[in-house]
């Protein structure tokens, strides 16, 4: 993955708490006091302590956050979310990167078969020509 490693970004979700986050923000921006008050509904903690989660995920680069007057509106990165899919699908289809360079293997396959086909034919003729003088 670019920019940010997988590793934080998959260290910042291991924690439940920051995917409960996660989900919440999913949905659009969302204030700060929100995300707080729905996070002590999921779990008892203090208001210091989810902020400490949103600075994780925010510092792993899985949401982003804007100032609105006194408000802080967090929101999901979905360039993260792209880097995480494709790191995961990397996983899944080692050779997805190299599709081009297998193309151009089988082109020049192809090409090799057509000049031996092309090439047979004259050889034949060659050596029939040579019989008929001898």
């Amino acid at each position: 993955m670019s920019g940010r490693s997988a590793g934080a970004l998959f260290d910042a979700l291991g924690d439940p708490v920051r995917r409960v986050v996660l989900g919440l923000v999913s949905a659009g921006e969302t204030p700060a006091g929100e995300i707080v008050a729905a996070v002590q509904q999921h779990a008892p903690m203090s208001q210091p302590a989810v902020s400490q989660h949103l600075r994780v995920l925010r510092d792993a680069g899985l949401v982003s956050v804007r100032a609105d007057g006194t408000k802080r509106l967090y929101a999901v990165d979905p360039e993260a979310v792209s880097r995480a899919r494709a790191w995961l699908e990397s996983l899944v289809d080692p050779l997805a990167g190299i599709e081009q360079p297998l193309d151009a293997l089988a082109t020049e396959v192809a090409r090799g078969r057509r000049a031996a086909r092309r090439a047979a034919p004259a050889a034949t003729r060659a050596e029939d020509a040579a019989a008929e003088a001898g």
